[in-house]
């Protein structure tokens, strides 16, 4: 059984879960699933202080065990997302390439939008070829004040 908790941070309302060994979720929910325990456990824990930290502008890369839940494909995209490096931006052509199949760009898309762990794994650093924002979880206002913050603090 997983657990989760929901933190209050500037970004408004946010659920993180682990399964026990690593965290598996993080999202810019109002509430917690049916199927998760309501427990804040010490990963929960320093995983909120971590983004926190991050928040503040005090962090630039979290030390969280991490498992998010997806295919083969989105878990290489999960990994080209953890390798872009804190206040940069890329496209989604650039993460197709970072993984060797450079025509897999709406993939990528399709990718990015099911990540489960927002922040942590940074969706919000990728954007569109044309320099746009592009969809985000939390909303395009959130992904703005993150890549904000993010470069602020360079």
């Amino acid at each position: 059984m997983k657990n989760g908790f929901c933190y209050q941070t500037p970004l408004g309302k946010i659920v993180i879960i682990e399964n026990g060994e690593a965290i598996t979720g993080l999202s810019f929910e109002k509430a917690l699933p049916d199927q998760v325990n309501h427990r804040e456990t010490p990963l929960l824990k320093e995983a909120s202080q971590q983004v926190a930290q991050y928040l503040q502008g005090k962090r630039r890369s979290f030390d969280l065990p991490l498992c998010p839940q997806g295919t083969d494909f989105q878990q290489k995209v999960w990994k080209a997302l953890q390798e872009i490096p804190y206040g940069e931006v890329c496209s989604y052509q650039d993460i197709a390439r970072a993984i060797g199949n450079e025509k897999a760009c709406r993939a990528v898309g399709g990718a990015n939008n099911k990540n489960p762990i927002a922040i942590i794994i940074p969706c919000h650093r990728v954007i569109g070829a044309n320099g746009s924002l592009v969809g985000y979880g939390g909303g395009l206002d959130i992904k703005q004040k993150l890549l904000t913050l993010e470069n602020q603090m360079k």
